[in-house]
């Protein structure tokens, strides 16, 4: 009996696996790996594969809700593809700019933020990780209430870290002096970096406050449990 409901059920996981945004989000990861194979001999078309990427996350979101195929694994491989998409990327310009440790702690930072996050929102009982209207911070608020500017957090990010690579010459660059170099000249490269490290900050420091806000989340929930033992 318990075989005859196995098979019934197959038929069912396979359709989720198979749905349309779900099969965007495999075909992410595949640009993805050969973005990255490509990285170093070909950085052109690398930013190409990797942007494009990026991109596709708003189109497996659309289908989603286009085709009423929203599933808790598209949402969990949308996410797990976006974190390790961006922290190879972090990797990799740590080893070409100076200090490396610069992109590590943005990669640690953008992992343990998002992980606590989700950690919390299950402790909370809540069904998403963006629901924040309980934040006393109004930018974390913003940030996950106002689908644009998250849009320009989000984006600033990544094309941020796609110039950084475009623009290193080796692999021994010091940060600071190519950002400084580059914002200086009076050119459409310049006006884009200033308007992406704008974004980026307000990205920074939404991770920040999201990791102390989910901690607190954390921590509330053990004295919680403390109190309520006979």
């Amino acid at each position: 009996m318990a075989k005859k409901e196995e098979e019934r059920a197959r038929p069912e996981k396979l359709s989720v696996y198979l749905y349309i945004p779900n099969i965007v989000g495999y075909m992410r990861v595949l640009l993805n790996c050969v973005a990255f194979a490509v990285c170093f001999s070909n950085k052109t078309l690398f930013s190409l594969l990797y942007f494009f990427s990026f991109c596709c996350d708003a189109v497996d979101g659309w289908c989603a809700r286009r085709f009423n195929q929203v599933s808790t694994f598209g949402a969990v491989l949308d996410m797990v593809t976006d974190r390790v998409s961006t922290a190879c990327l972090l990797v990799i310009l740590s080893q070409v700019y100076r200090p490396s440790l610069v992109f590590l702690s943005l990669l640690a930072l953008d992992i343990a933020s998002h992980w606590l996050q989700m950690y919390s929102t299950f402790l909370a009982g809540k069904s998403s990780h963006k629901d924040v209207k309980d934040s006393t911070s109004w930018l974390f608020r913003l940030y996950y209430g106002n689908r644009i500017f998250m849009c320009y957090c989000c984006v600033s990010c990544e094309v941020l870290y796609i110039i950084l690579l475009l623009i290193a010459k080796n692999q021994t660059e010091n940060l600071l002096n190519v950002v400084v170099s580059t914002l200086t000249q009076i050119s459409p490269l310049s006006f884009l970096l200033a308007l992406t490290l704008f974004g980026w900050s307000m990205k920074q420091t939404v991770n920040i406050i999201q990791m102390k806000t989910a901690a607190d989340v954390c921590v509330l929930y053990d004295i919680e449990k403390q109190q309520k033992k006979p």
